[in-house]
């Protein structure tokens, strides 16, 4: 299968462990995608909390009632993709600019499951950048001050702005993105704290000990991987 097969394979194989009556949280980006379509393709009888604007409004050109994270008790299961996925189901989220809302969602939720093709599968975490929220207010300042967080991690990097047909990226929230090109990230959880500890930084995309399941689409179907 070709990536894109992986992807939406992965997002079938998700699709099918949602059951009538549930409320489902949707993820963001292209895997997530293929997953919204899948489920709407079933035509249950539930409920979505999307993580996005834009997820929100595929989920509702197909067909499916979406509720905003607060208006719900409960989120029985939510299917989201990453970026990169690590050992012990650690992950890196946020390429789509969208980490703040899917970790609402994420730690809201009973199950969590990622969905993502085989590339996405690495023996340790950053090659792919890392995604960092910060409040637009003096960002230069909160990256000075994120520049040092990563120096205490031993990653030496200064992380960009991120940026889209020449202006910065604003996320749902108002917020922008930084994104840490770090290499390798041997201590996550060092790391998190680290970042969360340093004021305007609003969320990081370092998911860690929240996947319950990986379904991950490879050349020769889907695998199931626990932490």
């Amino acid at each position: 299968m070709t990536p894109d097969d992986q992807k939406r394979a992965s997002g079938e194989a998700a699709a099918a462990l949602v059951q009538s009556g549930m409320v489902v949280g949707l993820g963001t980006g292209s895997t997530a995608a293929w997953f919204v379509k899948a489920l709407a393709a079933r035509k249950l009888d539930i409920v979505g909390v999307p993580t996005s604007r834009a997820t929100g409004e595929l989920a509702q050109s197909l067909g499916i009632k979406v509720l905003e994270l607060g208006q719900t008790k409960t989120i029985d299961l939510t299917v989201d993709g990453a970026d990169e996925i690590g050992p012990a189901l650690s992950l890196i989220k946020g390429g789509g600019a969208a980490l703040l809302r899917e970790k609402l969602v994420w730690e809201a939720s009973r199950r969590c499951v990622v969905i993502a093709d085989a590339a996405k599968r690495v023996p340790m975490l950053g090659k792919f950048a890392l995604p960092i929220e910060v409040v637009a207010f003096g960002h230069q300042t909160t990256m000075a001050r994120i520049c040092d967080a990563l120096s205490e991690c031993e990653i030496g990097i200064a992380p960009r702005l991120r940026m889209k047909d020449g202006a910065p990226v604003m996320t749902d929230g108002g917020n922008l993105i930084y994104d840490a090109a770090c290499g390798k990230i041997p201590e996550p959880a060092a790391l998190a704290d680290a970042l969360k500890a340093v004021t305007g930084v609003v969320e990081h995309g370092l998911f860690l000990d929240l996947a319950d399941l990986a379904l991950i689409g490879t050349e020769t179907g889907v695998i199931e991987v626990e932490p």
